[in-house]
């Protein structure tokens, strides 16, 4: 089998991307990348990649320029086996290594990547999970992702309109979260007192954020009493010392990964950040072939995985098929944005049934792409 083209499809919804302004749902990303890769033999793999997709389409269709450092994606998968996803990520890696290594270059490579385990799933007739070599479960609780509220009285609504939907974990982010300390405390206060004890609550402060390692300590020792599962990317991508400052320094769980990339980036971020849970977004980090080894990486230095999955329900199952593959799983990220981006791509939407979501056990993704949806939203 080979690869005999790679699409990077640029999906537009209506709605903006804009924190709500009051207990209303967001809509979600405005702009959704889907890559698309088709071989000889008919079949065909589908990802979704939380980039800026427009900038997406541009690496992987940039022309062949004869020096194997500059290419365009498409240019070096075009003629690959998809089964040897270990050699095409490498090929990729090196084929870029002058523009890529991070952000949009590997973003792409871990669609075309996410594709080809698509893809080798759909012709063996197996879940990526058991390709991956393990299934620990049949099933994940999901937590409801979602941004801040504005107020303490929007928080209340908003956590009752996510337990009357079933989740049993919340987590709020971004929006207002770093404007004013005080507020923090009382959005927070507000969301633990509605959601009661038995409530996972969990903390996405926002890296957007210019917060020093100090007041980092002091913005979670401030929400501390509520007892937040965890609090996430509080400092620059790349501040590892900053972490690792925090993390001597709080009761609570840190988190970080959604805008970290490739093995060698979470060994970073484990071993100097000194995160307690590592968040790769399998649509940013390398894709599959690198989610494993950062699996297990972490299971080597005795860290929880919990991966970042805020886009459509192809994202989502992806995400599911790494939660099977751990040894521990913690949570399923599950996007409650109100876009229809998020659910509308997929014949078989995934559903959350009391708390939990299935994992797939269709071949390949086992979502079914919905060709209509496509065509309707798409613009590029």
């Amino acid at each position: 089998m080979k690869i005999t083209d790679v699409e990077v499809i640029v999906l537009e919804q209506p709605q903006a991307y804009a924190a709500p302004k009051g207990s209303e749902e967001s809509a979600g990303v405005k702009f959704l990348c889907l890559v698309r890769v088709s071989t000889d033999e008919g079949i065909t793999g589908y990802a979704d990649v939380e980039t800026q997709p427009h900038v997406a389409k541009a690496a992987a269709e940039a022309p062949y320029s004869g020096s194997d450092a500059f290419e365009g994606l498409r240019n070096l998968a075009i003629g690959e086996d998809p089964f040897e996803t270990e050699k095409l990520w490498d090929k990729m890696y090196r084929g870029s290594i002058y523009y890529g290594r991070r952000g949009v270059a590997i973003q792409v490579m871990s669609g075309i990547d996410i594709a080809c385990w698509d893809i080798k799933g759909k012709a063996t007739g197996l879940p990526v999970y058991k390709l991956l070599g393990a299934g620990y479960r049949d099933k994940v609780r999901a937590y409801a992702s979602t941004l801040f509220r504005p107020t303490p009285d929007d928080m209340r609504r908003a956590v009752d309109y996510y337990l009357e939907r079933g989740f049993t974990a919340i987590k709020f982010g971004w929006g207002v979260f770093g404007q004013d300390p005080k507020l923090d405390v009382q959005l927070v206060k507000a969301a633990r007192e509605q959601a009661g004890p038995d409530v996972e609550v969990l903390v996405d402060a926002g890296w957007k954020v210019h917060r020093t390692p100090f007041e980092a300590v002091e913005m979670v020792r401030s929400i501390e009493e509520f007892e937040p599962y965890w609090v996430e990317d509080f400092m620059h991508p790349e501040d590892y010392a900053g972490y690792a400052y925090v993390s001597d320094r709080v009761e609570t769980r840190v988190a970080a990964g959604e805008q970290e990339a490739t093995i060698w980036g979470f060994e970073r971020l484990i071993d100097e950040g000194k995160v307690d849970v590592a968040q790769p977004d399998i649509s940013r980090c390398g894709g599959l072939t690198v989610a494993k080894k950062i699996a297990d990486y972490a299971e080597l230095r005795n860290r929880s995985v919990c991966p970042h999955a805020w886009l459509s329900d192809i994202l989502t199952s992806a995400s599911l098929h790494v939660n099977a593959y751990l040894k521990k799983s913690l949570f399923l990220e599950y996007n409650v944005s109100s876009g229809p981006l998020a659910r509308d791509l997929c014949a078989n939407p995934i559903e959350l049934k009391d708390g939990y979501i299935d994992v797939p056990q269709g071949p390949g993704l086992g979502v079914e792409i919905d060709p209509a949806a496509i065509a309707k939203y798409r613009v590029a």
